[in-house]
């Protein structure tokens, strides 16, 4: 596979290889001539015909699966320093010592946000300075200096601009866009690196799990856990993932879509599924597990939050003993990736609880209403996407 992804990547840089040239040129040329607050106007369709080339790839087999676009934007920094100016590079390896901190140490972050294609062929990023501000939060935690929102913010446009024939078309998903924020300096002893790298790839994505929008079948495990307090379960840290592989991998083997975690101390307290928030439907009332140390602050949660609570739902941020799932009547999951994945079934030491899927759920409501604003179909009026 992956020799076969290398020879598709080679073989479509040579094809276009003048065009490519012309293209990386006005690249250049429109990002050092234009000023930061310039980003946010579209190319005109008469500058290139390269801006409106599609990318070859059926869309209707998009999944949620890397598929290399042409340019990703890296920026770096020492210590002691702030990050200044970045630059987009073509999309390929990067080089990194065996002793870097990220390698050693796991001294490293990462965001995920998309770009979606309106009808009219404009693009909205959606909530851009919120991962921004989580990934200084993170960097404080992990010791590592962190680009400012500006420079964030910039740099995703940038991307999104330099990769805007990999956005799909409306209703066929959207491109991911994945900031990393890794210490690629050297270092052998227990420390912070000397020297720090932000880099942001793309991938046009669909539905993240395999189900699409199909329930989730989700399973407790009470001998795993994914975060403890006083650890880093509230920062988007690499550290956090690997570890969730092993019981992820155990319950899918056993037909379940993922896991549900709870607390580490008492094992009684609903925490969080392996990449996404959990959220409970009971009459009027939303709950979700309250975010006090372990557990990530989602922005897809936040903004479902807001919503529910502006459809005049009552919403509660609290500690949910797992008991509460019992005659609950809706679990959905949150994310990113998934946005809003409704949760047909939880499994917990043998029993099996179901709960409400489909039209008429709060689920579903909340998912047609977040998608709309995303995407352009519906009035914006938190203010939450940016236009490229």
């Amino acid at each position: 596979m992956i020799l076969q992804r290398n020879s598709l990547i080679r073989n479509s840089f040579c094809v276009s290889a003048f065009r490519s040239a012309l293209y990386t040129m006005e690249l250049k040329a429109f990002f050092t001539s234009q000023a930061a607050s310039s980003l946010q106007e579209v190319f005109e369709p008469s500058s290139s015909s390269v801006y409106e080339e599609n990318a070859d790839i059926n869309w209707d087999e998009l999944g949620f699966s890397l598929r290399p676009t042409d340019y990703m934007y890296i920026m770096k920094c020492s210590k002691d320093e702030n990050f200044s100016q970045g630059e987009l590079n073509r999309y390929g390896n990067i080089e990194l010592s065996p002793s870097s901190g990220v390698l050693n140490y796991g001294q490293g972050l990462f965001e995920g946000l998309k770009a979606y294609r309106r009808v009219d062929g404009g693009i909205l990023l959606f909530r851009p300075e919120e991962n921004a501000r989580r990934m200084k939060m993170g960097a404080e935690r992990m010791c590592m200096p962190s680009p400012s929102i500006n420079q964030f913010v910039n740099a995703v446009k940038e991307t999104v601009v330099a990769n805007k024939r990999w956005v799909p078309p409306p209703g066929k998903g959207s491109l991911y866009l994945r900031p990393l924020l890794i210490g690629s300096g050297p270092v052998l002893g227990l420390a912070p690196a000397p020297d720090y790298t932000f880099l942001i790839y793309a991938s046009p994505v669909a539905n993240y799990f395999k189900e699409g929008f199909a329930p989730l079948s989700l399973v407790i495990d009470d001998e795993f856990h994914r975060s403890t307090p006083g650890g880093t379960g509230h920062v988007k840290t690499i550290s956090n993932y690997a570890p969730v592989l092993k019981p992820q991998s155990q319950a899918k083997n056993r037909g379940f879509s993922d896991v549900l975690y709870l607390d580490s101390s008492k094992k009684k307290y609903l925490e969080e599924v392996s990449s996404c928030n959990i959220f409970l439907v009971k009459g009027n009332s939303i709950l979700t597990p309250a975010t006090q140390g372990t557990i990530l602050a989602g922005i897809t949660r936040k903004s479902i939050i807001d919503l529910a609570r502006d459809f005049g739902y009552q919403v509660e941020e609290r500690q949910i003993p797992v008991e509460d799932l019992i005659d609950a009547e809706e679990v959905f999951c949150t994310g990113t990736a998934v946005v809003v994945a409704p949760v047909g079934s939880v499994t917990y030491q043998g029993k099996r609880f179901e709960y409400n899927t489909g039209a008429g759920t709060v689920s579903k409501k909340l998912y047609s209403t977040l998608t709309g604003i995303q995407t352009g179909l519906s009035e914006d009026k938190m203010g939450w996407t940016v236009e490229i």
